[in-house]
């Protein structure tokens, strides 16, 4: 793959050092704040910019991985897909504005894969929290809730995986029907799920959901050791990205459309 890195932050670094290892190419980095990448690549401060040196043509098997900030991920796509460059993005945070951007990479037959977490035992995760869900729900003595922890460098809180998990309790319970993020001055209705979040120290990452009852209480929870997964799970994505793009599909993927053809 040729690679075009959306953000040299500390997910950036990590996947041009991974990506160069398995044989990929750097060819480009869009981030005002650098010159040069460890690895040599030209850094650019826009996509407009590196559009204008490309002249808008990258050749097959190209790919854009961003990961950037909420505020501009939205236009970080619009922009590569004005270009016909897939993205994979792992930013969070702009999801109010996904059925604009995915209407606008389809209008121009483009591709996006995005997810709000990469690694793969968190989206095993997911699947695990809706059975579940499921499960109990039909067991009414049996209240739920969850907490994630990041670090104090975490741009954006809730964290987008813990909007993912509580969704995905929403969506098999039938019983609640709202999460609530902020603090709460009041107990929860019975149709909430509260959520809570916390930012400390390094942590990489924490999700957890809670089931409890007067009797006892059943806890299911993941816990990151490190970006490895993150890192590796944005490299396959792109890969599987290219080869769609390659195989005529375009549109909006997420990584349930990875799972899916591994489980089949």
């Amino acid at each position: 793959m040729k690679i075009i890195l959306s953000g040299y932050g500390k997910m950036g670094r990590l996947i041009e050092q991974r990506a160069m290892e398995r044989g990929h190419e750097i060819i480009a980095v869009i981030d005002p704040a650098v010159k040069k990448t460890a690895g040599g690549a030209n850094a650019f401060a826009t996509i407009a910019d590196f559009g204008k040196q490309s002249g808008g043509k990258c050749g097959g098997g190209t790919v854009a991985i961003d990961f950037t900030r909420p505020d501009v991920a939205a236009d970080n796509i619009t922009a590569f897909a004005e270009m016909r460059i897939p993205v994979v993005t792992g930013t969070t945070g702009w999801y109010d504005r996904l059925d604009e951007v995915g209407a606008f990479v389809n209008s121009r037959k483009s591709a996006l894969l995005w997810a709000s977490n990469f690694s793969i035992g968190v989206n095993l995760f997911y699947r695990i929290a809706a059975y579940c869900a499921r499960l109990i729900d039909a067991y009414g003595e049996y209240d739920a809730a969850g907490y994630e922890i990041h670090h104090n460098q975490k741009a954006d809180s809730p964290s987008g995986t813990a909007k993912t998990l509580a969704e995905t309790v929403l969506k098999n319970m039938k019983r609640k029907t709202a999460a609530v993020w902020d603090k709460l001055d009041r107990p929860p209705a019975p149709h909430e799920i509260h959520f809570s979040s916390l930012r400390v120290g390094a942590v990489p990452g924490v999700h957890a959901l809670v089931f409890d009852s007067g009797a006892d209480t059943i806890e299911i929870k993941h816990s990151v050791r490190n970006r490895d997964g993150l890192v590796s799970g944005a490299i396959d994505a792109a890969q599987w990205l290219v080869k769609a793009v390659e195989a005529g599909r375009h549109g909006v993927f997420t990584l349930d459309d990875i799972l899916g053809e591994v489980n089949e």
